[in-house]
């Protein structure tokens, strides 16, 4: 048997740390980004007996793991054993120790026996020891920033948030941060709900019930049909801006039609709104650009006029390139990368206007409850770098190569039409006025944003 011990302290009352483990979205939160796992069924708490079923991958081979809740003081301690899983034993407790009236450690102790044969060849104690090591060091991180963008609203009243786009990249992760901030959080889904946290819609069709808002405070919208997921064709294009023109008029339009209407209503956009700039430093005055990126994003931000003008505070994301592992830019650039095949992209010059999961997720909260903040705002980073940078340092983190272009023409083979606005050409955008609204970035750095995404830390 193997024992490991890791300890983080929270500047945070110990009830406050305690709640935040409570809450549904803990375990997403903490789970690291590079991860792969999928909940199938979780626990309504954290009492003895509940289990919770994940699908995860360990290496090249996808795994079931069961694991149980066996014990619980009330902010004291909680424990797990894995029921079913990689390891041959598996024994987790959590301990919540008050340092002092503001400040709490969290004592994590594991005891875990590797399995024989083949399985424990492969996943050796050298390497399991690493991968622990890096889970904790990312639960760390994870838990200690999320706790202290939280408590920066802390005498402000939790939000009653409607959200749609749930499964989306960004919504998987805005989700379980919400709720672990203590807000209320329920989706809007265009199937059947699966709980009483979802509420059906279908806005190709116009189909929202107006009862759906009562009580609701915030409503975000981050759905649409992806951009950059195929190639454009007459078809495609229609269906991505059909896709936002709908779903935000309906939305809009049904808020602005209510006696008792929504605080505020935070809508997705995105910076291709400025199209092909070159090397000129845009911020939120800048003009729009041309194109078919730059009409679909003004589309998407005029369809909210109706709420706007019902006087709902409403505010347009125009959104970055987001950092993470799991989907978007980075998580199809990794495998070739990690194949040392990756490198610049056309000529290497394009700006590219970056933002970590983190710090984006946290500036919608940060927008959301900030009463005077409505309108548009750049959700990049105060550090955009050209794409052979973005290329070199994303090589550099993972220690690989990063030389092996990829002429503009082949791009434009393979990607036809979006190949120019999404990948060929950028924008230069800085988010002033979100940094004038007082939000501070976890991430202005492009290296330590990847560093923290993908787990690839410098010895200490």
């Amino acid at each position: 048997m193997v024992n490991y011990l890791h300890e983080t302290r929270i500047e945070a009352p110990r009830k406050v740390v305690w709640e935040w483990h409570t809450r549904d979205g803990a375990f997403d939160r903490l789970a690291p980004p590079w991860e792969n796992i999928e909940t199938i069924s979780a626990p309504p708490d954290l009492s003895p007996g509940g289990t919770r079923v994940m699908k995860m991958k360990m290496g090249p081979i996808k795994l079931k793991w069961i694991a149980e809740h066996t014990d619980m003081i009330e902010e004291e301690l909680f424990a797990d054993r894995m029921v079913r899983g990689p390891f041959k034993r598996w024994w987790h407790t959590h301990r919540f120790i008050k340092e002092k009236p503001n400040v709490t450690v969290i004592r994590d102790e594991v005891s875990y026996v590797i399995p024989v044969g083949f399985l424990g060849r492969l996943f050796g104690g050298r390497y399991v020891r690493k991968n622990i090591e890096n889970m904790f060091t990312s639960r760390a991180i994870s838990l200690k920033r999320d706790i202290m963008r939280h408590q920066a609203f802390s005498n402000s009243p939790r939000k009653r948030i409607l959200i749609s786009g749930a499964s989306g990249l960004i919504g998987s992760q805005l989700i379980p941060f919400l709720d672990t901030g203590g807000h209320e959080v329920i989706q809007l889904v265009r199937r059947k709900p699966l709980d009483e946290n979802q509420r059906f819609w279908d806005p190709s069709k116009g189909e929202l019930d107006p009862q759906l808002f009562d009580g609701i405070d915030a409503v975000i919208h981050l759905g649409g049909v992806g951009i950059g997921d195929k190639r454009w064709s007459k078809k495609r294009k229609q269906a991505i801006v059909e896709s936002r023109q709908k779903s935000v008029t309906l939305l809009s339009e049904t808020m602005a039609s209510l006696e008792k209407k929504p605080e505020v209503f935070v809508v997705a956009s995105a910076i291709g709104i400025y199209g092909d700039r070159g090397d000129e430093d845009i911020d939120e005055n800048s003009t729009h650009g041309t194109g078919f990126l730059t009409d679909t994003a003004t589309i998407w931000e005029s369809s909210a006029d109706a709420a706007r003008e019902a006087g709902i505070r409403t505010i347009h994301l125009r959104t970055g390139i987001v950092l993470s592992p799991k989907g978007g830019a980075l998580g199809r650039m990794l495998f070739p990368f990690k194949m040392g095949a990756g490198g610049p992209i056309g000529s290497g010059k394009q700006w590219m206007s970056w933002i970590s999961m983190d710090d984006h997720i946290a500036a919608v909260q940060h927008l959301m409850m900030t009463k005077n903040c409505e309108g548009m705002y750049n959700l990049t980073s105060p550090n955009p770098v050209r794409q052979k940078t973005f290329a070199k340092t994303l090589g550099r983190v993972l220690r690989r190569p990063a030389f092996a272009p990829l002429p503009g023409f082949v791009v434009r083979i393979i990607f036809g039409e979006l190949a120019r606005p999404l990948l060929l050409e950028g924008q230069k955008v800085h988010p002033r006025r979100l940094i004038e609204s007082g939000f501070e970035f976890e991430h202005p750095n492009l290296e330590d944003a990847f560093r923290d995404c993908l787990g690839k830390w410098k010895p200490q």
